[in-house]
């Protein structure tokens, strides 16, 4: 009986999880083919790194394959997010008009928005979800009903106990529901999140780096002129550390000097 070293262990352990492409041909052969399915991935970076691209081109990629799709979003109109995505060359509409694409805006002004967006992901049976962005979820108000047991706003406060609007206990309740409801459902995901600049992070909350199965970071060289993307983790995947040049062109990112 053969024994295996611990590189051919972590080969074979690659080989059998089934992957869903990215859509960046670069970064899926650094994956050995993509990421993970059923996976909770997560893509941050500083504002204009390309977050909300590389979610375009994994929804895209989806699209292609036949998948139904969901993107959510918390920071731009849906009229907006096609306009940008036209101009890189996604044509989202033919997709949206038969219904294997939807795009959710999500109102953080209502008070059900997560029940909202759980009854979504749910009721959809996607394969792909995109949640983008999840700062603006994390920091959301909240409040907790005195037994303990709900962890999402609703109309009457005088039942419910307030933690304050920032609050780490707030923010770490408001991710740990998101990545819940997101990893109780079949589909593949990914969630952006911005980095403060100057950050020792890998997003905004703190708290979603650790409960994820995978991070992308982009981040910007000011000083070199170049954009790059790193892997810094992925769930069974045996990948590089180093970070790699992208460039962000008139067809979305493409990978390159």
């Amino acid at each position: 009986m053969s024994i295996l070293n611990s590189n051919e262990k972590e080969g074979s352990k690659t080989q059998n999880i089934h992957r869903v492409p990215t859509g960046l041909s670069g970064l899926d052969e650094i994956l050995h083919g993509g990421i993970p399915q059923s996976s909770i991935s997560l893509v941050s970076g500083t504002p204009g790194s390309g977050k909300s691209i590389m979610c375009y081109h994994y929804i895209d990629a989806g699209l292609k394959n036949g998948e139904k799709c969901l993107f959510l979003t918390s920071d731009e109109r849906v009229e907006n997010i096609l306009k940008q995505t036209n101009e890189l060359g996604f044509n989202f509409e033919p997709y949206v008009d038969s219904g294997q694409l939807k795009f959710m805006y999500l109102d953080l002004d209502k008070s059900n928005v997560h029940k909202e967006m759980e009854e979504e992901i749910r009721s959809g049976q996607y394969c792909r979800v995109v949640i983008d962005s999840l700062t603006p979820l994390s920091e959301a108000p909240m409040w907790i009903t005195k037994d303990g047991n709900e962890i999402i706003p609703f109309q009457d406060h005088s039942k419910t106990t307030p933690y304050p609007l920032g609050s780490i206990p707030a923010t770490r309740l408001h991710v740990r529901r998101i990545m819940s409801i997101l990893s109780n459902e079949m589909c593949t995901a990914m969630v952006t999140s911005e980095i403060p600049e100057g950050s020792r992070c890998l997003s905004r909350d703190s708290v979603s780096e650790f409960l994820v199965d995978g991070i992308f970071v982009l981040d910007l060289d000011v000083t070199m002129d170049r954009r790059k993307l790193t892997v810094r983790k992925m769930r069974g995947t045996k990948h590089t550390l180093k970070p790699q040049n992208i460039q962000i062109t008139e067809k979305g990112l493409i990978f390159g000097q």
